[in-house]
Formats: structure tokens, C-alpha cells, sequence
């Protein structure tokens, strides 16, 4: 495939921060990441609500969503996952400048996909929030059935099992799913949100 050339950015007339002074609040990415059934969707649902609720303008991006329009291209290989991420991390950075909270809900199993995505926006803008549970937890749970086909040999590759999934190194925020139901967890968040000014 051949790649575009002689391309120029054309710049807005409208800045982000005059985007966030008529929203009357910053903007970010929230990136949800943990195993299969840790939560994460669950979550970012719910927080979605709750800062809706509250005035907040936000739009929410979830894995297999995505996956059915945006990313329907791609499988589940290491190269394919880098993809998957990056091409979120581009659609989020937009949506950060458009003056939104992004909530993002991805297993996201690599540290360097994720840093990837960091390094995309500015500083603050991007908040890891790690949804914590025990393998032991999500296979309980297994809400698509994932877990039961990886350990029958159905899927290869299933983040958890037979792939790796590398834990957050200095979250912002990290929600224990084990320990924490969902009201709890948006609370956590939300007073994250609140007492690093964000809100």
C-alpha cells in the first residue's frame, strides 16, 4: 500500500481550550484496561452515566464495538493488537481535542501499546485506570464465554491464558473489581477526577 504524501495539517479557527471553556470542563482519555471480565466495560458504562448525569460531555469507545466497524479488519496477533490500539489511541487523541472525556474499555495487554497511546496527547490527558481482578475472578464471571473456549483450545492467543497481559506499572487509578462494586468504583474515579481538577 501506498502511503500519502505532500500533506499539510490544516489548524482549526477553534482551539481545545476554548472547546473545554464552552464545555465548562477539561477533557481526557480514560483508558480502561484489564483482562477479559474484569469489568471494564461494566465500568465505563456506568461512569459514562454518572458524568453525564453530572453535565459532563463524554464519548465512550469499547473493545469489541470497535472491533464491528472501525477495526473489523483486524484479528487478535500481536501486530494486529498494536494496530487495534494505536488506531484507538488516534481516534481518542481527536476526541480529546474535540473537548470530550473519551472512556476507553480495552483489554490493551501490551505496556508499550498503552505508553504509546500516553505519548499521543499531552501530559494530563491521558488517565490509566487499571480494573484490577484476579484471573481466578474473570473466569468466574467469563460474561462471553471467552475463558471456557481459551481452555478448551477454541482460541489462541486469549489475553490471560495463553497470551500475556501486562500489568499497569503506576496507574492513575486502579479499581479492584474484587473488593470494589460498580457504584464504589465510579465514586473512586470520579473523586479522582474532582481532586485532580479535572471536573
Amino acid at each position: 500500500m501506498t502511503k500519502a504524501t505532500n500533506l499539510v495539517w490544516h489548524e482549526s479557527e477553534v482551539s481545545k481550550q476554548e472547546r473545554r471553556e464552552l464545555k465548562q470542563h477539561k477533557s481526557a482519555v480514560l483508558w480502561f484496561t484489564g483482562l477479559s471480565g474484569s469489568g471494564k466495560s461494566t465500568l465505563s458504562s456506568a461512569l459514562e452515566k454518572e458524568l453525564y448525569i453530572n453535565g459532563v460531555h463524554t464519548y465512550r469507545l469499547d473493545g469489541d464495538n470497535i472491533r464491528h466497524g472501525l477495526n473489523k479488519d483486524l484479528g487478535f496477533s500481536p501486530e494486529d493488537r498494536t494496530e487495534n490500539i494505536r488506531r484507538i489511541g488516534e481516534v481518542s487523541k481527536l476526541m480529546v481535542d474535540a473537548g470530550l472525556f473519551v472512556l476507553t474499555a480495552f483489554i490493551s495487554p501490551y505496556h508499550n501499546d498503552r505508553e504509546l497511546v500516553r505519548d499521543l496527547v499531552e501530559s494530563e490527558e491521558f488517565i490509566e485506570i487499571y480494573v484490577k481482578a484476579s484471573l481466578e475472578t474473570c473466569e468466574k464471571r467469563d460474561p462471553k464465554g471467552l475463558y471456557k473456549k481459551a481452555r478448551a483450545g477454541e482460541i489462541k492467543g486469549f489475553t490471560g491464558i495463553d497470551a500475556p497481559y501486562d500489568e499497569p506499572f503506576q496507574p492513575e487509578v486502579t479499581i479492584d473489581t474484587d473488593v470494589l462494586n460498580i457504584e464504589e468504583s465510579v465514586e473512586a474515579i470520579v473523586d479522582y477526577l474532582k481532586q485532580n481538577d479535572y471536573l
